[in-house]
């Protein structure tokens, strides 16, 4: 299975407003709709990072897109940040927008979802829990004013925006790493494998580690000596004697 890491920055919403606390934006009172300005995305395993942004695509801001559309298209597994609720919408409206048809279908992991869910930092932001977990720390940058620069065209700030995009995705595949053995919900690898192998990261090296009991049956239980993951068979090892259930 192929899957791709991905993260994307947007432009701001352009608005007239009248003044800076508790607005009520009116869509008459919009200028200018938020964009992407561009993308970096990494295949799982592969040492290069790919990047496009509007000003860096000769074809414009179509052009970009199709870089990134290409990929979601060959993708099972698109792996982000809070990408359920932000990149992967906003990129669809950028796609529809321009007349293409949706990329074929894949499986997203939202690894904001997974810290929310399974643990309990203090703060979710990717910064954040890369720093508490000791990975690759997110480039710092000046903040609004980068994003103001490149919609101005400032080559240094571009520089700046790459550096700063490839790092997100550099910072990403390092917390995948870390967190795929607690996803419980991961898309199951052995269903695509010949063999039997761990549905988290598809290794063959794994352990029988006890029993897991459901409702009804018992199965064998089993550790990934490669990720750390637990998963069980789907052969019970219950005996074929009748089962009393609460009704």
């Amino acid at each position: 299975m192929k899957t791709l890491l991905l993260d994307i920055e947007t432009a701001p919403n352009k608005a007239y407003v009248w003044g800076l606390f508790k607005q009520n934006v009116a869509l008459n009172q919009l200028e200018a709709s938020s964009h992407t300005l561009c993308w970096s995305a990494q295949w799982l395993g592969a040492s290069n990072i790919d990047f496009a942004s509007v000003q860096k695509s000769k074809g414009g801001e179509r052009k970009m897109l199709h870089g990134i559309y290409k990929r979601l298209d060959a993708a099972d597994i698109v792996v982000h940040y809070n990408g359920q609720k932000f990149d992967i919408p906003t990129l669809n409206k950028e796609f529809v927008r321009f007349g293409m048809l949706p990329p074929s279908p894949y499986k997203q992991i939202d690894l904001m979802r997974v810290c929310k869910r399974v643990f309990r930092f203090e703060s979710n932001k990717l910064a954040f829990v890369a720093e508490a977990l000791s990975l690759t720390s997110k480039i710092r940058n000046e903040g609004f004013t980068l994003w103001v620069k490149c919609m101005n065209g400032d080559p240094e700030a571009w520089k700046r925006m790459e550096e700063y995009n490839r790092g997100d995705v550099v910072t990403l595949g390092d917390l995948y790493t870390r967190l795929l053995p607690w996803i419980s919900t991961h898309p199951n690898l052995s269903a695509h494998q010949d063999v039997a192998c761990c549905p988290k990261c598809g290794s063959g090296k794994y352990q029988a580690r006890g029993q897991v009991l459901t409702t009804t049956l018992r199965y064998k239980r089993y550790q990934c000596q490669a990720c750390g993951g637990w998963f069980r068979g789907t052969k019970t090892v219950s005996p074929r004697v009748e089962r009393m259930v609460s009704v």
